[in-house]
Formats: C-alpha cells, sequence, structure tokens
C-alpha cells in the first residue's frame, strides 16, 4: 500500500480568511487563543508577528490587524473546508479518510497506473487543491499513520515531494520516524514534559525503552500508535462516504452590503461545489445560492434565492462564476447578507469533453451554448428567445418564440445534416416582415418601390387554415427587384372588394 497525507497546518487561519473580503484579506491577519498568537498570514509575518507572542504585542507591531479568535463554534467551519480537500482528493482514488481535524489520508497504491505514476498523480492533485486555497504538506509512505506523521513533520510542499523526499517502502519509513519529535504521536503530546524530564526527544529513543514499563507509565495507546506509524500493526481505516447532494454553508466576517461582497463570499462555496463535482465523475447542471439576510427591526428577512440552470453541464468553476457574476449584477439586496448556502443535486454523470487543437462543430456549439447561458444570466429567461419550427404552413404562422432554455442545448449542439427535416425550403426566405406589405401593381403584376418586379418562380399555392378562422388562400411567387435581390410576394386567391390589394410583399431572400 502506498498512502498519500495532505496535512493543512494554517486550516483555522485559512478558513477564517476565507470569509474576508478582498480588502480585509490583504490586512495583518492573526489567530488567537489564551491570549497567544498561534497562526499568522503573511502580510503579519512581514510585519514581524509570530506564533507565540501575546496578543498585546502583536497589536503593537501591526495596529491595523485583523485578530481571530479561536473558539469551539468555529470548528464546522474548518471540518467544510477539509471536506472540500478530501472530495478533491476523492477525485483520485475512492479510499480516503480524515485523520484528525486538519489531514486527509488517500490510498493512492491502486491509482499509481492510471495517472502514470506518483509524480504525475501528485502533480494533478496539486492542480485540484489550487482552487481551494490551502498551503498542503505532503508526505508518502507505506502506513496511513506514517505518511501523516511525516507529512505534519517535514514541512514540505508538493514540489519538494515530487522531488523524492519521501518514504515508500516500509523500511526507509522506519529509519525515517525514528528520527521524528515524540510529540507527533497523540499520547506522546499529552505526556510531552514527562518524556522531556526522562531525555525522550525522538521515537528511537522511546522505541530503545523496555516496552513493558513504558505501557505501565504511559498507557497502550502510545505504542499501539508507534506500531501502527512503522507497520507492525494494521491500520484499518474508515473511507469517507461522498454525499449524493451538495450542501455547503459559509458565514461571512462582515455582512455583505453588495453584490460584489456576495461573490466574493460565493466563489469559495463554487470552488468546493467543483471538488465535490469532480469526485462524482460529473459535470453541474444547476445550483441554487441562497442569502441568509439579518434582521430588520427585529422582522426576520426572507431568504433571497438565486437558481442558476446551465444549458450545457459545466465543470469550470470560472465559468460559474461568470455566470453567478451576471446574475448578482441586476440583483437588489433587499437586506444585508450574512450567511451564504450553496445546493446542488443536480449533475450530469460523464467525462468533460476531450481537448481539441482545431475548432470543431461541437467546440463552436459550446461557445454559442455559453454566450446564450451568460444572455439568460444578465438579461433573464423571458428576454433571451429562439424560434421554434411549428407543423403550419402558413408562413406567419410556421414558428413560434419560446424562451432559449432546455431543449435548446440539444438543438444548439445538433450538426447541421442530423436537422435536415427541419431546415426551410430553399424557396422560402429567411427574413418575413411582421406584416405582409401592400403592393401597387400595373398590368396584373406587382411593384415596389415604383417599379415593377419580374417574377422568376412561381406559383405555389397555399390554402389552410379554415379550422382556426384565419383562413388564408395565396399563389406565392420569387420576384426580382431593379437591384437583383430577391422577394418573396403572393397574391390572394379569395374574391374580395373591388379595388382591393390583391398582391404582398412577404418576406426577403438574404
Amino acid at each position: 500500500m502506498l498512502w498519500l497525507a495532505l496535512h493543512l497546518p494554517l486550516l483555522p487561519l485559512e478558513a477564517f480568511c476565507a470569509t474576508l473580503s478582498a480588502q480585509d484579506a490583504a490586512r495583518p491577519v492573526a489567530l488567537v487563543a489564551d491570549h497567544r498568537v498561534i497562526q499568522v498570514n503573511t502580510a503579519a509575518a512581514e510585519r514581524g508577528l509570530r506564533p507565540g507572542i501575546k496578543r498585546a504585542t502583536a497589536l503593537v507591531l501591526a495596529a491595523e490587524l485583523l485578530i481571530a479568535d479561536s473558539q469551539p463554534h468555529h470548528e464546522a467551519r474548518e471540518a467544510a473546508a477539509l471536506r472540500a480537500v478530501a472530495h478533491a482528493a476523492l477525485a483520485f482514488t475512492p479510499m480516503v479518510c480524515l485523520h484528525g481535524a486538519q489531514t486527509v489520508l488517500l490510498d493512492v497504491q491502486s491509482s499509481l497506473r492510471l495517472f502514470g505514476g506518483l509524480a504525475a498523480l501528485l502533480q494533478r492533485l496539486q492542480a485540484a487543491l489550487v482552487p481551494l486555497g490551502h498551503r498542503v504538506q505532503v508526505a508518502a509512505a507505506p502506513t496511513a499513520l506514517g505518511a501523516a506523521l511525516l507529512a505534519q513533520w517535514h514541512p514540505r510542499g508538493l514540489g519538494d515531494l515530487v522531488g523524492g523526499r519521501h518514504a515508500t517502502v516500509l523500511p526507509a519509513l522506519q529509519a525515517l520516524l525514528l528520527q521524528a519529535p515524540v510529540h507527533l504521536l497523540g499520547p506522546g503530546r499529552e505526556h510531552w514534559e514527562a518524556l522531556q524530564g526522562m531525555g525522550l526527544h525522538t521515537l528511537a529513543d522511546l522505541q530503545a525503552l523496555p516496552r513493558t514499563g513504558l505501557a505501565r507509565r504511559f498507557g497502550e495507546n502510545l505504542l499501539d500508535e508507534l506500531d501502527r506509524a512503522l507497520g507492525r500493526q494494521p491500520d484499518p481505516r474508515q473511507p469517507l462516504a461522498l454525499p449524493a447532494v451538495f450542501d455547503s454553508q459559509l458565514e461571512l466576517f462582515a455582512r455583505a452590503d453588495t453584490t460584489d461582497q456576495v461573490l466574493h463570499g460565493a466563489s469559495v462555496l463554487l470552488a468546493r461545489l467543483v471538488a465535490w463535482a469532480q469526485a462524482r465523475h460529473a459535470r453541474v447542471a444547476a445550483f441554487t445560492l441562497r442569502m441568509l439576510h439579518e434582521r430588520s427591526r427585529q422582522v426576520l428577512t426572507p431568504a433571497t434565492e438565486l437558481r442558476i440552470e446551465l444549458a450545457e453541464p459545466a465543470l469550470d468553476a470560472a465559468h460559474l462564476q461568470g455566470l453567478l457574476r451576471e446574475r448578482l449584477g441586476r440583483l437588489e439586496l433587499v437586506a444585508p447578507t450574512l450567511d451564504l448556502q450553496l445546493h446542488c443535486s443536480q449533475l450530469v454523470a460523464g467525462p468533460m469533453p476531450n481537448g481539441e487543437l482545431f475548432p470543431t462543430r461541437s467546440s463552436q456549439a459550446e461557445g454559442l451554448t455559453r454566450l446564450l447561458e451568460r444572455l439568460r444570466a444578465r438579461l433573464g429567461d423571458e428576454q433571451v428567445l429562439r424560434l421554434e419550427v411549428v407543423a403550419d404552413h402558413r408562413p406567419e404562422h410556421a414558428s413560434r418564440t419560446v424562451p432559449a432554455q432546455g431543449e435548446c442545448a440539444s438543438a444548439v449542439s445538433l450538426a447541421p445534416a442530423t436537422r435536415a427535416d427541419a431546415a426551410l425550403p430553399l424557396h422560402h426566405p429567411a427574413w418575413l416582415l411582421p406584416e405582409p406589405l401592400p403592393l401597387a401593381e400595373r398590368d396584373t403584376l406587382p411593384m415596389l418601390q415604383g417599379r415593377l418586379l419580374q417574377l422568376v418562380s412561381g406559383p405555389e399555392r397555399i390554402e389552410s387554415g379554415w379550422w382556426d378562422g384565419d383562413a388564408v388562400a395565396r399563389d406565392y411567387y420569387i420576384a426580382q427587384a431593379h437591384d437583383g435581390a430577391l422577394v418573396w410576394v403572393y397574391r390572394g386567391r379569395l374574391p374580395g372588394q373591388p379595388g382591393e390589394v390583391t398582391w404582398h410583399l412577404q418576406g426577403l431572400f438574404g
């Protein structure tokens, strides 16, 4: 077996920073517990802040410091961020489990051949984790606990691991772990002061002592954990179950008064949505964003919901964010937003289309589909229409406008050759006038702009509509104007009043 451990050392701080606006995220931020700094971001580190200093000292070094208190009720926020990392890992192997509150374990032995080896798998994994915005320490080992301890001990990233600084065989793991500090083990942290007093600093020091005495003084758990890390005892793990429906919530640090602030928080949820959909090897067909508002004069404001439906299922976070931006751009918030919820239950199974070097009909149709999606998001479904063919011989009744959604996606993706039955006849124009234009006539021939039209084809007789009270009886001709343009005209066949116009212009050939 070969396990990968993904350790997120700054997860509590990163989970807090994900709720900040772009302006606040650029400020120095520190995570504080018991009036001492435990984690800092890059901007705070540049000001000289380090873990372990007092809260008052940190405020002296950075007056504009943004302080996040480490409290138990924030564990749900951190757990949601860790689950997103686990979902991203599930796209590479079904054996993914959580280890503690900041580590994800993957058994990748059966996936190495599929992804072309460990180095190639790590590169793909790195690309999947980048949108989530976490610092990740990675280690590989033949035991799950051994990989977790290595990832926590060595602060190295994916690039170092690809270079070969890891233990893929059991003897190498045992030799490396024996140099690790005792406090990496769970019981070792509990008895750290006592172990230090006895001169036990590394796992090698611990292993050199009689096991019976250690078990009697510090308990069996310390030795059991050591044996599982070194591969001397089995270490069964329960794989993480992927939920069938995506539901994630984000509590904003400050109330969002504008849709731009809402979009910034929603981008975090969209990155988690894409990770979940990738784990299910599917694409997103629709999702719903709910904005929970603050109370106004002790009156609870109903949540605002935005449902985004895609004409073509996608797995591109930037595209999903673009559609959401268009919808939010024409939305006026009824009240400041405090929490965001993202829900998705509509997926389309199957891999993404293959990349193409040159444009094809399918890629061009995909571009048109995305254009329609953006237009619908910006203008509304009722403002983006398409023509639909109707089985009626009368030209003014042969088509109708319907919203450009639903079956529009399948219509766009079909090749022209497969829709020959729905194409217009060659002798019918594509452009029809809103209403037929009466034409003057001379010597029984129609006139356009004071000049006679030359009939070049026809007649085509259409008699229809007697069943709905809009009966027509016409003879259609293709005529040529003086400038060479072709037009579509007809002459009524039903007897009319004396002097009634019988010739009409119906359409233009383009």
